[in-house]
């Protein structure tokens, strides 16, 4: 028993070192440039769409923050996160390509300078109270484009039908290809149904942002 115990408190020691490890690991955006290949063909062509689990624009991932990145790409090595093209990119990467993939788009096509409003703009309709039902405000800040931890996601200005698509994979139950294993944003997805969904990502999608899609060649 002793042996056991001892064991298992090894192999949690030596788990929690390697997520602080990975954690700790700094991005080279230079680096991350050279890294890159695996994502221009859908996240470097404006307008792509996906097809799986249905039709949606790709998310805008220029401009991102550098810690959300690393953190949803590390979600999908994990399987936290299902989708099987996403998950087999993830699986070819280093916790050090993780990192500079996350440094080069988290400053991708970042204009000097440039300004967001502090707020978002009134909500019309039904999407104030969903706001508030949904909290929303109190992660992804004011203006929907500053998170209070950079391990979460900018939405502000985001594809209205891929932030649809992302807000119902939280409701995603037991399925093994598709879904997302999330506490926090499962409890608040699925306090809504799908059309007040897709009125919160259509309120979200209008607000001002940052986030771009950047044209890309892969044949550079």
């Amino acid at each position: 028993m002793k042996k056991f115990v001892s064991f298992a408190f090894a192999l949690t020691v030596s788990t929690l070192s390697s997520l602080s490890m990975a954690q700790d690991v700094k991005g080279d955006a230079n680096a991350g440039e050279k890294k890159i290949a695996m994502c221009i063909g859908c996240h470097g062509i404006v307008g792509y769409q996906a097809s799986f689990p249905e039709v949606y624009k790709v998310p805008k991932i220029s401009g991102q923050g550098e810690k959300y990145i690393s953190t949803v790409l590390n979600a999908y090595k994990k399987g936290e996160r299902k989708h099987p093209t996403m998950r087999g990119i993830a699986d070819s990467l280093t916790d050090q390509d993780i990192a500079d993939i996350a440094a080069y788009y988290a400053n991708h096509g970042k204009v000097q300078g440039a300004t967001l409003p502090d707020k978002a703009t009134e909500p019309k309709g039904n999407v104030a109270a969903l706001l508030t039902k949904g909290a929303c405000v109190s992660c992804h800040g004011e203006n929907f484009a500053k998170p209070i931890d950079p391990s979460y996601p900018k939405i502000a200005g985001q594809h209205p039908d891929y932030l649809y698509v992302a807000l119902k994979s939280y409701k995603v139950e037991g399925a093994p290809t598709w879904g997302r294993g999330n506490g926090v944003m499962g409890g608040v997805a699925k306090q809504f149904s799908l059309a007040e969904l897709k009125e919160l990502a259509n309120y979200m999608a209008s607000q001002q942002g940052d986030l771009k899609t950047v044209p890309q060649s892969k044949f550079r």
